[in-house]
């Protein structure tokens, strides 16, 4: 990277590609959509109508890219976006294992390590720019409580 401040082009460019890249991460739901099999899962009263994760999830990687845009105008490539881009791929992977493989129990293990790997590019996000970690918080919640849904699905349907 050069020494020369990035021009508003340039910016803006970065904006949109990191845009596009985050949205990259839930076209594995193409593949493994939750269909007749999520349907007939058993499911706790306070388990969220469909309707409500597609806006959460859009707000959501929207918050997720400009804070890495943040992290990328204050730093450029640097070490907080290979966290970024590693929280992003467990993103992407928990759907298959989910929704297409059926598997709630590892589904749960990888929702783990996404929640962790989320936590630690948050840290990460606030030493570069504090803006930038704060817009992690929404996503920390929403995947905390992801998990516990997750996890009382494995529970309630351990033997099915």
């Amino acid at each position: 990277m050069s020494n020369n401040p990035p021009t508003r082009s340039r910016n803006g460019l970065m904006l949109v590609g990191l845009i596009v890249a985050t949205f990259c991460a839930p076209l594995t739901g193409i593949i493994a959509i939750p269909g007749a099999w999520y349907a007939g899962l058993e499911k706790p009263s306070w388990n969220p109508p469909a309707w409500i994760f597609g806006p959460a999830w859009t707000f959501l990687y929207t918050l997720m890219a400009v804070a890495a845009w943040l992290v990328w105008k204050r730093k450029g490539w640097s070490r907080p976006l290979v966290f970024y881009f590693v929280q992003l791929l467990l993103n992407a992977a928990w759907t298959p294992i989910f929704f297409g493989a059926h598997e709630l129990g590892w589904a749960l293990v990888e929702i783990v390590a996404m929640w962790i790997a989320i936590l630690l590019t948050m840290v990460v996000f606030f030493r570069v720019s504090k803006p930038a970690g704060w817009l992690f918080a929404p996503y920390l919640a929403w995947v905390t409580f992801a998990t516990v849904l997750n996890f009382t699905l494995w529970r309630l349907n351990a033997l099915q």
